[in-house]
C-alpha cells in the first residue's frame, strides 16, 4: 500500500510541472495593443497585451521563465514579474 501511495505522489509531482504556467502583471502605457512572441521551453507562443491598461496575462508552459521578443530586443521574464510597456518596449519593475 505504501508503494502505491508513493508512486501516486511521484506521478502527481511530475504532472504539476507539466501543467505549470507563468503569470505576468503588466501595465501598458501605450494606446496600442501589442501581440508579442514568447519563447518558453523550446516552443513559441504569442501573447497580447491590451492597450492602456493594467492586467495580468498567463502563459502556459512547463517552466518558470520565458523570453518575450519585442522591437527593442528579447527580455527574460520570471513568473510573478511586474512589467511596464512603453513605446512597444518592456521594462521589468
Amino acid at each position: 500500500m505504501k508503494k502505491l501511495m508513493l508512486m501516486g505522489a511521484l506521478m502527481l509531482m511530475g504532472m504539476s510541472s507539466a501543467f505549470s504556467a507563468i503569470t505576468i502583471r503588466y501595465y501598458n502605457k501605450d494606446s496600442k495593443s501589442y501581440t508579442m512572441k514568447v519563447k518558453m521551453d523550446g516552443s513559441e507562443k504569442e501573447v497580447t497585451f491590451d492597450s492602456s491598461k493594467t492586467a495580468s496575462v498567463t502563459i502556459q508552459g512547463g517552466g518558470k521563465t520565458c523570453k518575450i521578443v519585442t522591437k527593442c530586443g528579447t527580455i527574460e521574464v520570471k513568473d510573478g514579474a511586474n512589467i511596464e510597456i512603453k513605446d512597444g518596449c518592456i521594462t521589468i519593475k
